[in-house]
Formats: structure tokens, C-alpha cells, sequence
């Protein structure tokens, strides 16, 4: 094999141990311990979908705390009733229509 004038093969030589130190590094500081790249990737994913989870959380108690708020009136509280759980008063007939 021939080198070009600039890097003699004595020079190569010695800067093999520098560029096989430098692969060993990076090999390491991506994929090995507990502060490796692919761990801090796959946290901020992790991260991110607890988040997400905590937001679809709040609003769904957003939600709940409306309805009890509603519940808290006995108007709202007898049609909840009747549009939830089909209840009726006595001698009254229910007709239920579905939407399509």
C-alpha cells in the first residue's frame, strides 16, 4: 500500500492508538452505562408519554369536577338521571330513539 508523502507509515502508526482510544470512548459513552446516549433517548421518550398521560389525566378530571359542579344542582341532577340511566317518574313512558 502506498501512503501519501505527508503520513509516512511510522506516522500512522503512531496515531493508531489515538483514533482506537477515541472509538473505544465514543463506543462506550453511546452505548454503555446509565448515562449512555440510547438511555437518554429512550427517557425522553419515556418522559414525553408520561406527560401526555398526565395531561389526558387532568383534563379528564377537569371533566369530572364539571359534572360535579352540574350534579351539584337538583334540576341538572334529574336529567342526568334520565339521559344516563333512563329513570323516570312514575306513570311516565320512555321512548328511546338512537341516532344514526
Amino acid at each position: 500500500m502506498k501512503f501519501p508523502e505527508w503520513i509516512t507509515p511510522s506516522k500512522w502508526q503512531g496515531w493508531v492508538k489515538y483514533v482506537i482510544t477515541l472509538l473505544v470512548f465514543l463506543v462506550v459513552y453511546l452505548f454503555v452505562g446509565d448515562q449512555s446516549v440510547l438511555r437518554f433517548v429512550h427517557r425522553g421518550r419515556e418522559i414525553r408519554h408520561l406527560e401526555e398521560q398526565r395531561d389526558r389525566y387532568l383534563e379528564g378530571a377537569a371533566q369530572a369536577q364539571k359534572e360535579i359542579q352540574m350534579l351539584q344542582q337538583p334540576d341538572s341532577l334529574e336529567r342526568y338521571a334520565r339521559e344516563q340511566y333512563y329513570m323516570h317518574k312514575d306513570g311516565e313512558d320512555i321512548y328511546l330513539v338512537k341516532d344514526e
